[in-house]
């Protein structure tokens, strides 16, 4: 299994993020798109790592194209020497429409014309095959060669997708290289909904569950009991937010709790963010995080997750010591 890392959009911080994480052993560092460019802080972690994956834990697809985003990872690409992942997001309709002004319709399918469309026009640039790509929703046609990179010496990048419902889910087995599962998932879901859904994909493009890596921001409370209780609040907070959210309405449905959306999408509206952690009760904090004293995180990821993802990323909203995480890089490690 994988461990990674987050990597700060601080670009005065993101070089330095980079190399601590490969100091202590991590495979993998991330950057989000949330107040920040998720590329720009990559190029800079690329100087100052040498083997360590480093990957965008989400772009927003829908806010660029194709032909911009195929720019930007190839050059990532060469210059990590091989080692980015583009790791791509639908976001919800009213960021795309209404905060980048761009167009929304059929994710899932867009998606995966999105990839499709980028992976013809990696070809034509390492191929040298004619640029004829022409889908529902993007058409690159037109490819001079003033404007072409030529073949990358590091090959294409891998492309990673995050996806929570069943269809986009799909889309990441026919096309896509990883998997980034939500945070707010848990192995019950992951195992009902989330690997089906991956399979029926992966049967479509003749493919099998090797081919795709699963990755899984985990949410982690550790420390010793007083800890735990005054951990456990912010994670709460965490996850009431992202159960406020439609989108991932069905992964508290599966687990019985249809009650439970309803109520924290009404406080949300009403900007109730803080009361609505009274509403994670333990057993739905059990059921989304790990909890423990630090020695007994490793068996617990293993209990819970071993043989359904090959990658993990400490989910910790909340100030702990860095060295509550460096010895159980390795113990998650060798699971």
């Amino acid at each position: 299994m994988k461990i990674d890392g987050g990597i700060s959009t601080d670009l005065k911080a993101a070089g330095a993020d980079a190399a601590r994480l490969e100091s202590l052993g991590y495979d993998g560092g991330w950057t989000a798109e949330i107040k920040s460019d998720p590329f720009l802080p990559l190029l800079l972690g690329a100087e100052q790592s040498e083997a360590i994956e480093l990957g965008t834990g989400i772009a927003v697809a829908f806010a660029r194209n194709p032909m911009t985003l195929a720019n930007t990872a190839y050059d990532l690409q060469a210059h990590s020497g091989g080692r980015f992942i583009l790791g791509l997001g639908s976001q919800i309709k009213p960021h795309i429409t209404k905060r980048f002004s761009m167009p929304w319709s059929k994710p899932a399918a867009r998606m995966r014309e999105m990839v499709q469309a980028l992976q013809a026009i990696w070809g034509a640039w390492n191929d040298g095959t004619k640029l004829d790509f022409q889908g529902e929703f993007y058409t690159h046609t037109l490819m001079t060669p003033m404007f072409n990179p030529g073949p990358n010496p590091h090959g294409n990048p891998k492309i990673f997708l995050a996806a929570v419902g069943p269809l986009m889910t799909q889309v990441c087995g026919e096309v896509a290289d990883g998997l980034l599962a939500h945070g707010f998932t848990t192995a019950g879901y992951m195992e009902s909904a989330t690997l089906p859904a991956l399979r029926k994909g992966l049967e479509l493009s003749g493919r099998t569950r090797a081919d795709v890596e699963i990755s899984l921001p985990l949410f982690l409370v550790v420390g010793d009991a007083d800890q735990r209780v005054e951990r456990a609040q912010p994670v709460k907070q965490q996850i009431a937010f992202y159960g406020s959210t439609p989108a991932y309405r069905g992964v508290l449905e599966h687990h019985g709790w249809d009650d439970l959306h309803p109520q924290l999408n009404a406080m949300s509206k009403r900007n109730e963010w803080v009361e609505m952690a009274d509403l994670i009760t333990d057993d739905v904090l059990d059921a989304f995080a790990i909890q423990g004293q630090p020695e007994d995180i490793p068996g617990k990821v293993a209990e819970r997750f071993g043989g359904l993802i090959d990658r993990v990323m400490v989910y910790a909203p909340y100030d702990a010591d860095p060295k509550t995480w460096a010895p159980l890089v390795n113990q998650i490690r060798e699971i």
